[in-house]
């Protein structure tokens, strides 16, 4: 499978599940009370809500510039800076939304084979805290870039589940419907 067809489709449908499960928190709770789910975290030592889908958008951007071997944009350092200070910034569901679209928009303007470098192209990819991780672009693709995203958007999840947000299984495969045999739908 080529990365392209990997990591684009993947981005996409989650992005989306998340964007619906923001739609679901705003449906079921009063404004504020939906707003404030930014700043919940799981633990007191984690970044909130409205980091993790910050992170969550870098990690669909970071893999498309860094496989197609292009300096990162400004936008994905702001969007870092945001998700970093969004402790003591939430921004609103609107803000999160945004940042959610933006990337899904851009991933939906990648040609088909945008991301389909060689396998085994080496590349270094620089940690915050200074790690160097020399890895193959395969291994980028499979061991970082989709691990972190699913990090950060079952982290996402949980905490909307937690601040009793009725999401379940169905909410995070809501992908999959369109490949469910139709006689084999619960009958009532």
């Amino acid at each position: 499978m080529s990365l392209t067809k990997l990591l684009v489709p993947t981005h996409t449908q989650m992005l989306g599940a998340l964007s619906n499960w923001l739609k679901k928190a705003q449906e079921q709770m009063p404004k504020a009370d939906a707003e404030a789910l930014l700043s919940k975290r799981l633990a007191p030592d984690m970044f909130p809500l409205s980091t993790q889908i910050r992170f969550a958008c870098v990690q669909a951007q970071e893999a498309i510039f860094r496989l197609k071997g292009e300096a990162f944009p400004k936008s994905i350092g702001e969007l870092l800076e945001e998700g970093r200070n969004a402790g003591e910034r939430p921004g609103s569901l609107a803000d999160a939304q945004t940042r959610i679209d933006e990337t899904i928009a851009l991933l939906g303007i990648l040609a088909s084979d945008a991301l389909d470098v060689k396998p085994d192209m080496p590349l270094v990819h620089e940690l915050p805290n200074g790690m160097i991780l020399d890895l193959t672009a395969e291994q980028y693709a499979r061991d970082w870039a989709l691990a972190q995203f699913y990090f950060h958007i079952m982290i996402a999840y949980s905490i909307l589940r937690s601040e009793n947000i009725e999401l379940g299984k169905a909410d995070y495969v809501a992908h999959m419907f369109p490949y469910i045999r139709p006689e084999t739908l619960p009958k009532g």
